[in-house]
């Protein structure tokens, strides 16, 4: 039987390929700050876009931080869907395909913000000029089925949030979904969870920082698995084998 680990994680932090990051959400500083915060996993989840994974995952080589190459996924509802995967291959086909559901128009700078693409050090490669602040054309029950096809999870982002989320969106969670978690943010006490949101008491819930900055990111969750990969934090969202996760304030 492999022994568990207890490992901190923050699996909702974006870089500078998001328009509404701020500047310093470059991957060296991202994987200093999670350093600093003892996180040992971490997830990258730019806005339909997967233009900086390769760049964290490099800037934390030698480090053991683990980096989940990740996106977020803005479906036909305005729903945010965070997707998390194992290989940077596996999110960059999910680009691919969220790229052909796009809008053709080009990112407006002045209204969203400029989206750049990095390398491992932080320095300027170029600016990505597709719009991707904006909801693509696919359903969530179609972008929940592709990210599974893609042997990924899909985690409906900040439901507890008026705008850009499946409750907010919906009104309800779709019978059959196949996600994986309900994501939570940190203006939510522990405590009123429940009582605010009877209506999610049935799914697993996780915590993230959702972080367009620095000072965001936090360890707001802790992930009891063998090894940090996908396959382990879904057995851990079961409660399988003696794998659990761990909300934290």
């Amino acid at each position: 039987m492999s022994p568990l680990l207890g490992l901190l994680a923050d699996l909702h932090i974006h870089t500078v390929a998001s328009a509404c990051a701020e500047i310093e959400m470059l991957p060296p500083l991202i994987v200093e700050r999670a350093l600093r915060l003892g996180l040992d996993v971490i997830a990258i989840t730019d806005h339909n876009s997967a233009a900086n994974v390769r760049a964290v995952q490099e800037a934390a080589e030698g480090t053991g931080l683990t980096i989940w190459p990740s996106m977020e996924v803005q479906t036909r509802e305005e729903a945010h869907m965070v997707c998390l995967f194992d290989r940077p291959e596996q999110v960059e086909a999910l680009e691919q395909c969220i790229e052909e559901h796009l809008p053709p128009e080009t990112n407006s700078e002045e209204f969203f913000g400029v989206q750049l693409v990095v390398d491992a050090g932080g320095e300027f490669l170029r600016k990505d000029a597709r719009l991707r602040q904006v909801a693509c054309g696919l359903p969530v029950e179609r972008v929940v089925a592709l990210v599974r096809e893609l042997g990924g999870i899909a985690i409906a982002a900040h439901v507890d949030r008026p705008s850009y989320s499946l409750l907010a969106s919906l009104g309800f969670i779709p019978e059959g979904l196949d996600l994986a978690a309900l994501e939570v943010s940190q203006a939510v006490p522990l405590d009123q969870i429940a009582s605010k949101m009877a209506q999610i008491a049935r799914w697993p819930l996780i915590r993230s920082s959702d972080a367009h900055t620095l000072s965001r990111m936090c360890a707001c969750l802790r992930l009891v698995v063998a090894e940090p990969t996908i396959d382990e934090f879904e057995m851990a969202l079961r409660n399988e084998a003696r794998r659990a996760i761990e909300l934290l304030a």
